[in-house]
């Protein structure tokens, strides 16, 4: 007698495949008989003119018109003021002689304003008294024309 070809993995296998495709089966049915219906409809989502997301349709008679040619793109040219003809003052807070570059503490708005070597009038060191002027570089305010004040001797009276 010839051996069967039909093992009892073949059989497992068969029975797990035919128990898969009914469980499919059946979660596809539940999907058709859930279906909140209404279509593409029910699936579309609207921008409003703040940018939020939202169900129904955009009323056309609350839009309005803007003016192409009055939208600036990059950025608008820069007046200058007399903030930036000024000339501000005051301390070294940190430079390093080797590399050229430094700090300068702003005695008016307190901030850390950049100082490179190319732009002194004199060498400066740590806590001079400096007078400069202000111009805005591509990471912020940078030091031009950096001048040391010169100190006032005390009268002897």
């Amino acid at each position: 007698m010839a051996k069967s070809k039909e093992t009892f993995s073949k059989k497992e296998k068969e029975k797990l495949k035919a128990k898969k495709k009914k469980e499919k089966l059946i979660r596809s049915e539940e999907r058709k008989a859930n279906a909140g219906g209404g279509g593409l409809d029910s699936m579309m989502a609207y921008v409003d003119e703040f940018g939020r997301i939202v169900d129904a349709p955009i009323d056309p008679s609350t839009r309005v018109e803007i003016d192409a040619e009055s939208i600036e793109i990059g950025i608008p040219r820069r007046e200058e003021s007399d903030e930036d003809e000024a000339t501000d003052s005051g301390t070294v807070i940190f430079f390093n002689d080797s590399k050229g570059y430094g700090f300068i503490k702003d005695k008016a708005s307190g901030e850390n304003i950049f100082v490179h070597a190319a732009n002194l009038s004199q060498p400066i060191a740590e806590r001079d008294e400096v007078t400069f002027d202000k111009s805005r570089g591509q990471k912020g305010w940078v030091a031009m024309n950096v001048k040391i004040v010169p100190k006032a001797s005390p009268s002897l009276t």
